[in-house]
């Protein structure tokens, strides 16, 4: 498994030798961010996983922050974050809304956004102010609650996934 990783992951030599980040080469070049273990392969996955959910082009940025602070694989960690896509997004946030609603106590359906009329631009400004800040709520609090289950999760699965092929690769081993 991490043979096959490292085939795809940039080395170290190739950040050492970048001449865009040779400001962040002491923080960047630090051993457990590029080591690949179990420890370090599972925390990079739930970093990627809570950080892919963050609205926006901050998504790697977010990735790379987490990785940088609690020393787990950064190439991994924002590969993961590529699991939120312009097809994949809409559903996971309408996923977290409804998180969102349990968690709040919302009993209200979903409220549609004021429909957009150019005649009245500045009376569907307001409306979709006061849409959003509804929506804001329980929104926010489902994408927290999902970005930390999916983190969680990820982490687990990995260590077990990684686990199961170290146990697989010593039977083998044995076997033979």
């Amino acid at each position: 498994m991490r043979k096959y990783l490292k085939k795809y992951l940039p080395d170290h030599e190739a950040i050492h030798g970048n001449r865009w980040l040779r400001p962040f080469r002491n923080s960047l070049l630090h051993p457990r961010l590029w080591h690949l273990n179990r420890h370090s392969a599972a925390g990079a996955v739930a970093a990627g996983l809570f950080c892919g959910l963050i609205p926006g082009p901050l998504q790697m940025l977010g990735a790379a922050v987490c990785a940088l602070v609690f020393r787990v694989n950064l190439p991994l960690a924002l590969l993961v974050t590529l699991y939120t896509n312009p097809f994949t997004i809409v559903p996971l946030y309408l996923l977290a809304y409804q998180i969102g609603r349990i968690a709040t106590g919302d009993s209200a359906g979903f409220v549609e956004p004021p429909a957009f009329t150019m005649t009245q631009f500045v009376e569907w400004t307001q409306a979709m102010q006061t849409w959003m800040i509804g929506v804001g709520k329980p929104l926010g609090i489902g994408l927290v609650l999902l970005a930390a289950t999916l983190a969680v999760t990820g982490y687990f699965l990995t260590k077990a996934a990684w686990r199961f092929w170290l146990i697989r690769a010593w039977r083998r081993r044995q076997a033979r």
